[in-house]
């Protein structure tokens, strides 16, 4: 694994610990966040309709251009509204 992959990796875990500490302080954002999941989920961009109305709902900023650490939150996002769907 070269150096640039390694600081890659470490970028991610410190922007999602970010955003874990984000939530943890305002645990709405979780409830919020998966609304708005539910909503989009099954929509052709996902991904990019969840984080438009996440970004403009809440305290939680996700660019246009999306970081690994946003695209991972995001499929986990979808992954649970998928999971929470299959249950019933």
């Amino acid at each position: 694994m070269s150096i640039a992959e390694i600081k890659n990796k470490e970028r991610v875990i410190n922007e999602l610990l970010r955003f874990i500490r984000k939530v943890l302080v305002e645990p709405d954002i979780s409830e919020k966040a998966l609304e708005i999941a539910r909503k989009h989920f099954n929509d052709k961009n996902a991904g990019v309709l969840i984080a438009e109305e996440l970004s403009s709902t809440t305290n939680v900023k996700i660019p246009l251009e999306q970081s690994d650490a946003d695209r991972l939150f995001l499929e986990l996002l979808i992954d649970v509204v998928r999971d929470e769907k299959a249950l019933y």
